[in-house]
C-alpha cells in the first residue's frame, strides 16, 4: 500500500489475505501505474473485468433458447466436490433437495437481480453450468459461489476473495466459466498465486469466445485446464472459440442442453452455446474420473491425446457423455 499511496484516493481490503483494492486519484493511469509497480518488484495489477462466456467478446448466440425436458441425473452423493464460481444457482428440480444445495452459503440466483423487470442477460448461466457438470458427474457435490452478477460480469478482486475462501476446504475440481484479457497480455500475479495455493484442485476454465489466439485469463495460466469449444458436430472448432497453443482441451460447445431457469418460456431447460459450457462439461468429465483417482491423474487422463485425438490450437478432444 505504501508504494502506491501518493496515487491513491481510497483503498480497502478485498477479503483476500494481504490484498487491497485501490481507487486511484483522478488522472492516474491504472495500467501505467501497475506496470511501474511491477517493475519495482511489487505485486500489483489492474482489477480486470471478468465475464461469463456465452455473450461477450463476440460470443455466439445472444441468448439461451428453450429446450425440451431432460432426464434428471441420478441422485446420490459421492466423494468429489466441484466448486462452481458463477452467477450462483437457481433452485432447480435436479438439485433443490440435494444436501449440498440446502447447505449452500448464498441465496439462490434471482432471474432479475437488478429489478428492472427484465431477465438479466446471463441469468441462469450458473444453473446451466451446474447442470452440465452433473450430467457428466451425477454424484458430485457442487459448491456454488457467486462470482458474476446477473449480467455475467465480475472482477479479479471478487475472484481473489472467493479463492481465499476455498483454501479452508479445497474442492477436488474448480470450474471457472468466465475470464478476460489483461492490459499487457500477462496474467495477474495475484490470481496466479491464489490458484497455486490450491495444489490439490483440478482447475478448469473456459478459453473465451474471442475467436482469437490472444491469451484469455485465468484459462491461459499454466496448470489450469483451458477449454475451447467444438461445433455442434464435435469435429471442428466452433467459430467463436478462442484457440492457440495455450488451449489444453476442447469439447462440444454449440447448442448444448442443460438445466435452466423455470420461468417461461424455458420451464427449467435450455440450449446455449459458448466456451463457458464446453468448460463445464469437461469439469464434469474430470469430476467423474476423480471419484476413482486423484484430480491430477484425472486431468492427465483427460488430456492424453492418445484417447480421442488432438486438434491443433484446441488441444485434446474430450468426448461428452450421452
Amino acid at each position: 500500500m505504501e508504494a502506491a499511496a501518493r496515487w491513491t484516493a481510497a483503498a480497502g481490503d478485498c477479503g483476500a489475505d494481504g490484498i487491497f483494492r485501490v481507487r486511484l486519484s483522478p488522472g492516474v493511469d491504472v495500467c501505467d501505474l501497475a506496470a511501474t509497480l511491477r517493475d519495482r518488484g511489487h505485486r500489483a495489477c489492474p482489477n480486470h473485468v471478468l465475464t461469463g462466456q456465452p455473450l461477450f467478446f463476440g460470443g455466439p448466440a445472444s441468448r439461451p433458447f428453450p429446450a425440451g425436458p431432460l432426464t434428471a441425473p441420478p441422485s446420490g452423493e459421492g466423494p468429489v466436490t466441484v466448486a462452481v464460481l458463477d452467477t450462483c444457482l437457481s433452485a432447480h428440480p435436479w438439485w433443490r433437495e440435494r444436501p449440498w444445495f440446502l447447505e449452500r452459503r448464498q441465496e439462490a440466483e434471482p432471474p432479475d437481480s437488478d429489478g428492472d423487470g427484465e431477465r438479466d442477460a446471463q441469468a441462469g448461466h450458473g444453473t446451466f453450468v451446474a447442470g452440465l457438470i452433473l450430467r457428466g458427474a451425477p454424484r458430485a457435490r457442487l459448491r456454488p459461489l457467486r462470482a458474476l452478477d446477473g449480467h455475467g460480469v465480475g472482477d479479479e478482486a471478487g475472484l481473489l476473495r472467493l479463492l481465499a475462501l476455498l483454501r479452508d476446504d479445497p474442492p477436488q475440481v474448480l470450474n471457472l466459466s468466465f475470464g478476460g484479457h489483461s492490459f499487457d497480455d500477462r496474467p495477474s500475479p495475484l490470481v496466479r498465486e491464489a490458484l497455486a495455493a490450491l495444489p490439490g484442485t483440478a482447475v478448469v476454465a473456459c478459453a473465451g469466445n474471442t475467436a482469437s489466439d490472444r491469451p484469455f485469463w485465468p484459462a491461459a495460466l499454466p496448470g489450469v485446464v483451458a477449454v475451447g469449444a467444438l461445433d455442434a458436430a464435435g469435429r471442428a472448432r466452433a467459430p467463436f472459440s478462442a484457440h492457440g497453443p495455450w488451449v489444453d482441451a476442447c469439447a462440444r460447445g454449440e447448442w448444448l442442453a442443460s438445466a435452466f431457469l423455470e420461468e417461461e418460456p424455458f420451464g427449467g431447460y435450455a440450449r446455449w452455446s459458448g466456451t463457458s459450457f464446453a468448460a463445464a462439461a469437461v469439469s464434469g468429465v474430470i469430476a467423474a474420473l476423480t471419484a476413482e483417482t486423484t484430480p491430477a491423474r484425472a486431468v492427465a487422463r483427460v488430456l492424453d491425446p492418445r484417447r480421442d485425438g488432438r486438434i491443433d490450437d484446441l488441444g485434446t478432444v474430450v468426448p461428452l457423455p450421452g
